[in-house]
Formats: structure tokens, C-alpha cells, sequence
């Protein structure tokens, strides 16, 4: 299979195996479909209809639902249930066409509009699929398939899921491919947790070495004084309309440049600064902090260095220039603290969900002043600790990244015939194909006139855990099957 998505017709299969369409391997494939639900999660009394972020890679995840509206008649039909071999339809690049398989699973829970529900033929194991749908070939064919821009949501149509070429084993060794990746996944994934959590347990000790490098108890020597009297705060010049062109453009910094202690330099503005261009000018040694930010992340500081050269900032940004008593590095550290000590979040407001900071707030904010001596010692300090801490955590990044790598290897190996050995007793793909074809040539052909509303509510109600399937040819041409909730 080509990162197009096409077959490799070069490509040799092992012994056993032949190629096919998901759609021939398929009885049907249902979707829900979208209509207003409530901001809340559902009660387990409640009907529910899940949400993209239950469908990601990894296990269903049934509390990520929102509430049908009380009284609202719904589908049964689509009741989601233990065992349902679930597709997300519409999501980020990330995680489109990204499958599970339900595992436990609360009642009254439907699906999306941006969900499929794959109801696969009998030879085909859905554990063998779901992992099939996880591999790098499956990806490469999604990520050429689904329609959408860079950024925004991408849409994977059914009529492309159908054609995905399928390199397909014998049913019995299709159980035994996916009992060996079950058994090796598993152990990559502990692997990738204590992983995740050593990165968990290095940023709170990242956070514990800010807080405690400036202590809430100063020393007698020390001033305790304020950011006001450490220093000025000035407010970076607003954006307007009528500075996008002019003949001072200017490069200018805005809060989404700015990180802790990191300036972005990937994506830097312009704006006309004329006849102010050095009342905003950046001068190394000044520090920015976020004005206006989410709660949590509102003042997140960090020391302009001269990189970018020559750039101003906007009124997202505040800056701190310290006076001559206190060096622009301890004066970074006591904003860090005060970030992860959550000091600056007691002095915000929040207008449309946005936190702000602003000048005349931050000033009365405390600020530690020990001689200069002792500011040096405690910086360089508090800068070797992060520094080990920062190289034990790419350390963690290096073996995620290796635990990925690996389970992709794993994935690519298992569906080119390496993982398990072929035995010549099982019985051929190609028969399972074949008597797929015979089965479906022998139903008959039925319309595609959609039922009244009336018909679809009587048969919802029937015994079936599942809607009646409309048989067709072929794949390409398969209908797809819409309930009303």
C-alpha cells in the first residue's frame, strides 16, 4: 500500500492472503446523525450521544457524551453496546478514522453524526480490524482520503472507508496476529505509561523548584518590596486596522509568541510603528508577561534576549524593565514563581472567558529583593536544577518517541505477513472472499427509497440489536444507513 492510499500491486502477499476492499468485508456501516444536545454530560438514567474525544487512540471512553434533551425521542437502534466496532468519522488529522472496539459500556449511549459504527461480515475478526484500522498503511490511506484543511476538521466519507485496499489473512491467522499484538502492545504500552508518568512527576518537581527558589518567608536581609518599586511596567501599543500597512512596518511580539521562559519566533507579526517605534521597542534584558490568557497560563513570563532583533510588542503583552538593583534574570524567576504559585491568578479579571492582568494589578503584586550577590547564586541555582530536570525529561520524550516507533514497526510487521507464521491448514483468504461474493450475488436486490419515519420508528422498536441492513452489489455503491435519534 503506496501513502497514497493505492494498492502496491508490486507488493507480494504472504501465503494465504489476497487483497480486498473494507467494504467487501463489511455487512454495513451505520451512522447516527447530528441534532442539539445539552452542554452536560448525560445521567446513567439519561440518553446520551457521544462526543470525538470518546473515540481517540486508545480505549472508548463513554463519560465524553453530551445530554439528549429531556423528552426527546431517540433511536434505540443506535445504542451503542459492548463489542461495536467504532470509527471517527470527522475529527483533527490526529485521530480521524482512528478506531475502537466498546469494551464496557454504559446504557442509553448513541451515536454521532461524526461517528460509524463497522458491523464486519464473519470472516472477519473485529480485534484483527480494529487493529488493521491502527496500522501505518490504514493511516496513510486516511490521511490521503479525508477531505479538509490543515488546520480544521478533516471528514472521512464512508464510500472511502469502503474502497481502503486490504491485505487480508486467513480467518485463523487473523485471530493469531491479533492475540501476538494484544501481547506485545500491551507491554509497549506499560511501558509508555510509567513513561508518562516519570513526565508527570518531573513537572511538579519542575514546579516545586520555581516555587521554592523565592521563599514565601523572605530572609531579614532581603526587601520586601513590590514589582512597582523592582522595576517599571509598561503596556505594549494595541493592534488597529489602520497600522496593517504603512512605511515603518515593524516585527512585534503578541502573547502567542510568548511562553514560559521561551520566545516563539515561528510566526512573528508586523504593523506600521510610526513615530513610536522606540516607545515599544524590545531592549535585552526585558521581560514580557502575558496580559490577557487563559487563568492558569495569565502572567506567564519570559526574558527577551535580543532574538528576535528589532521587535516591538502589543498590549497583550506587559513589560518589566528592572530597575538597577535587580537583574532581569531574578526578576524572570519571581514572575515564574509567582505563575506556578498561582499568585498572579488572585489578581486577574475575566471578560469573555479571558483572564487579564493588568498594569496597575501587577504592580502591587510583592517582589523579594535580595542583594545582587545572592540574586546570581539563587538564579544560577535554580537554573541547574531545571536543567537536569529538562534533560531527564527529553529523555522521556526520546523513549515515547522509541515506544511509538516501536509500535509502529509492530503494526507494519503484523499486516505484511511477519508477525505470525502462515500455516497452509488454514483456509485461504481468497475462499472467504469468494464465498462473500456467492452470498451477496444470492440476495436479492432491494430499493433504496428511504422508509417513512413511521416504518423506521415500528422496526426500531423490534427485537433487533441492529437496524435491517439494505444488501447491495458492491461496495462502492453501498447506501449509507441514516436512523433518526
Amino acid at each position: 500500500m503506496s501513502e497514497s492510499g493505492d494498492v502496491d500491486g508490486e507488493r507480494e502477499l504472504p501465503a494465504g492472503w489476497a487483497w480486498a476492499e473494507l467494504g467487501d468485508l463489511l455487512h454495513r456501516i451505520e451512522a447516527g446523525k447530528s441534532f442539539t444536545c445539552e452542554p452536560r454530560r448525560a445521567l446513567l438514567d439519561e440518553w446520551g450521544v457521544i462526543k470525538v474525544s470518546a473515540m481517540t487512540w486508545g480505549a472508548f471512553d463513554p463519560d465524553e457524551n453530551k445530554a439528549v434533551p429531556a423528552g426527546r425521542d431517540v433511536n434505540p437502534a443506535y445504542e451503542i453496546t459492548s463489542g461495536d466496532l467504532l470509527v471517527s468519522r470527522a475529527n483533527t488529522k490526529s485521530y480521524v478514522g482512528a478506531p475502537v472496539l466498546v469494551g464496557v459500556c454504559r446504557p442509553k449511549l448513541l451515536l454521532s453524526d461524526k461517528s460509524l459504527r463497522l458491523i464486519p461480515r464473519d470472516c472477519v475478526s473485529k480485534r484483527w480490524l480494529v487493529h488493521f484500522l491502527r496500522s501505518p498503511g490504514a493511516r496513510a490511506y486516511v490521511e490521503a482520503k479525508a477531505s479538509g484543511t490543515k488546520d480544521a476538521m478533516r471528514n472521512l466519507s464512508q464510500d472511502a472507508l469502503r474502497r481502503m485496499p486490504v491485505a487480508l489473512p486467513p480467518l485463523a491467522e487473523q485471530y493469531r496476529i491479533a492475540e501476538a499484538l494484544e501481547e506485545q502492545l500491551s507491554r509497549i504500552d506499560s511501558g509508555a505509561a510509567t513513561l508518562a508518568q516519570a513526565r508527570k512527576r518531573l513537572e511538579g518537581l519542575r514546579k516545586r523548584t520555581l516555587v521554592s527558589a523565592v521563599p514565601d518567608e523572605v530572609p531579614s536581609s532581603w526587601k520586601m518590596a513590590t514589582v512597582e518599586d523592582a522595576g517599571t511596567i509598561e503596556l505594549g501599543r494595541a493592534r488597529h486596522p489602520d497600522w496593517h500597512h504603512g512605511p515603518e512596518m515593524r516585527p512585534y511580539l503578541r502573547v502567542a509568541n510568548v511562553f514560559e521562559d521561551r520566545i516563539d519566533t515561528a510566526d512573528v507579526m508586523e504593523m506600521d510603528f510610526s513615530g513610536v517605534w522606540e516607545k515599544y521597542r524590545l531592549e535585552p534584558g526585558d521581560v514580557l508577561l502575558n496580559e490577557g490568557q487563559s487563568p492558569h497560563l495569565v502572567g506567564r513570563p519570559a526574558l527577551y534576549r535580543g532574538v528576535p532583533k528589532d521587535v516591538a510588542f502589543t498590549n497583550s503583552l506587559l513589560r518589566f524593565k528592572a530597575t538597577a538593583g535587580v537583574l532581569p534574570e531574578w526578576a524572570l524567576l519571581v514572575f515564574r514563581r509567582h505563575l506556578h504559585a498561582k499568585r498572579f491568578m488572585r489578581e486577574v479579571r475575566i471578560t469573555t472567558n479571558i483572564a487579564h492582568l493588568s498594569s496597575k494589578r501587577l504592580k502591587k503584586v510583592e517582589f523579594p529583593i535580595p542583594s545582587l550577590d545572592v540574586q546570581k547564586q539563587l538564579v544560577q541555582r535554580c537554573e541547574e536544577l531545571l536543567s537536569g530536570i529538562a534533560a531527564m525529561d527529553r529523555q522521556v520524550t526520546i523513549g515515547l518517541r522509541r515506544a511509538n516507533a516501536l509500535k509502529s514497526a509492530l503494526l507494519r510487521r503484523a499486516f505484511t505477513g511477519g508477525l505470525v507464521g502462515q500455516d497452509s491448514d488454514d483456509e485461504p483468504a481468497s475462499v472467504l472472499l469468494a464465498r462473500i461474493a456467492s452470498d451477496r450475488a444470492s440476495q436479492p436486490k432491494r430499493s433504496r427509497k428511504a422508509k417513512a419515519p413511521a416504518q423506521r420508528t415500528a422496526e426500531s422498536s423490534a427485537s433487533a440489536p441492529a437496524p435491517t441492513p439494505t444488501p447491495t452489489p458492491t461496495p462502492a455503491l453501498a447506501v449509507q444507513q441514516e436512523f433518526d435519534l
